[in-house]
């Protein structure tokens, strides 16, 4: 058997159900390790030990009476530091919210509690959701596993790290311009940036409210398909949130890719750093060997992403935060502060031109999916960053360089799943995307077990 803390949620399951393992001792396993490993890589805000043991002996009991909640119960996992936890600290990574307890939880914190998850801690993340480096000047920054002197990439520094390290076995994040993808292509895990409004966001701290998305964050695509099943659904606390029919996102995740039909939009193909591009083409024959039609298509319209998305973001950021950066400027650290004051500088024609260019992308790739399954890119055009000096300026360089290969599905509403596709020589991961149509997870899924299965 492999070493608990490297096994994934679906392995781990059966064994929680027949009995062979015992939440408390699992549990207890990963409090060691955050314990003896998290001083350095700085996955956790507020580990809650406590806590954690408690609900691992609930859990146990439970399953000693025959009382099995399903695949999630006894798994221990970590909720970012942005969704809110009744009477626990939730802070965002940001000293404005240093001492914020929240007296009600987010409905996904509810749904997988219930679940019976086990919630280890709140995890860190880039301060306030404004950025995709991991820096959190509050808290610490948390560090790449693979290598310290590396950024995690953000905003879900913590899932994404701790996922990595053996310091949970799931994780939440949220991804407003790439927070998901990000980090999860910077550390070599799997993370999904689903429908907009097909998980609630109700009771998670917002960063730009119509492009924010909570998602699932693992080390399998079988364990995101786990948590999504339990994460989304309709919330009527939430205005965003869809009503559909919630399918059963496990059923046909072997059910392979031959025949699908697959796009790489040439967009996608410009600026990448010759490692990623490399290992973006091995990807890519890697899914033409098992059945996929690749074909090379352009789409225009995505050159609207680096002003639809910034003009966005700021605007909305800067809305939610307006009390606080007349009364509080100071608690802010320089990158998100100035990012900030230019969301409040920007005028409600470029934001009503931003909204129009929103309209046009999600039209185009309306289009684009009549033709195609699917889009695959790189996650992000870049190697992972060591950390710099100048962390303000390489705060903005990467979010730049970045932004443009992820923002697309934020400013649509389509979903987005990240996947490993290999290592550059200097033994850090590499990450590609797998876009689609609204409600298409099934699909996406689907898709990266297939390719789980062969990397």
């Amino acid at each position: 058997m492999p070493e608990l803390f490297k096994m994934t949620a679906t392995e781990l399951a059966p064994l929680i159900q027949g009995k062979t393992i015992s939440p408390v001792e699992l549990v207890s396993l990963f409090l060691h390790r955050i314990e003896k490993y998290d001083t350095e890589l700085k996955t956790y805000i507020t580990p809650l030990p406590e806590l954690a043991l408690i609900q691992a002996k609930e859990a146990e009991n439970e399953i000693m009476r025959g009382i099995y909640k399903g695949p999630l119960h006894g798994i221990p996992i970590g909720i970012k530091d942005n969704y809110c936890t009744k009477g626990i600290r939730t802070t965002a990574g940001s000293k404005l919210l240093e001492n914020f307890i929240p007296n009600q939880s987010a409905t996904v914190v509810t749904k997988l509690l219930k679940s019976g998850s086990i919630m280890l801690g709140k995890q860190n993340m880039h301060e306030l959701g404004a950025g995709v480096t991991g820096t959190d000047l509050t808290f610490g920054s948390t560090n790449n596993p693979w290598n310290n002197d590396y950024m995690p990439g953000g905003s879900s520094s913590g899932a994404a790290a701790s996922l990595v390290a053996g310091l949970t076995t799931i994780a939440t994040g949220s991804d407003t311009f790439g927070s998901i993808r990000v980090p999860a292509s910077m550390c070599g895990v799997y993370g999904l940036k689903p429908t907009y409004g097909l998980i609630s966001k109700y009771g998670i701290i917002p960063t730009a409210m119509s492009l924010d998305t909570a998602g699932p964050m693992a080390r399998s695509v079988s364990d995101l398909a786990l948590m999504l099943q339990y994460m989304a659904g309709y919330d009527p606390l939430d205005t965003a949130s869809i009503r559909v029919e919630i399918p059963n996102y496990t059923e046909n995740l072997t059910k392979g890719i031959k025949g699908i039909k697959i796009g790489i939009p040439s967009y996608y193909l410009r600026g990448l750093d010759p490692e990623v591009e490399k290992l973006f083409l091995l990807a890519v024959n890697n899914l033409n060997a098992l059945g996929a039609n690749i074909v090379h298509i352009e789409i225009p319209e995505l050159e609207l992403t680096t002003f639809a998305s910034f003009t966005t973001v700021v605007s909305e950021a800067a809305a939610y935060h307006t009390d606080w950066l007349k009364t509080h400027p100071k608690d802010y650290s320089t990158d998100v502060h100035a990012t900030l004051l230019s969301g409040a500088l920007t005028n409600s024609t470029q934001y009503l031109e931003a909204q129009k260019a929103r309209r046009k992308m999600t039209y185009a790739l309306q289009q684009i999916f009549e033709d195609v399954d699917l889009l695959i890119g790189p996650a992000i055009p870049i190697e992972t960053p060591a950390w710099s000096m100048d962390w303000v300026s390489q705060n903005l360089d990467v979010e730049n360089r970045c932004m443009p290969f992820t923002a697309p599905v934020n400013l649509t509403g389509t979903p987005s799943l990240t996947v490993p596709i290999g290592f550059d020589p200097r033994g850090l991961p590499v990450g590609m995307q797998i876009i689609g149509n609204h409600l298409s997870e099934e699909l996406l899924l689907q898709t990266g077990h297939a390719f789980e299965t062969i990397i």
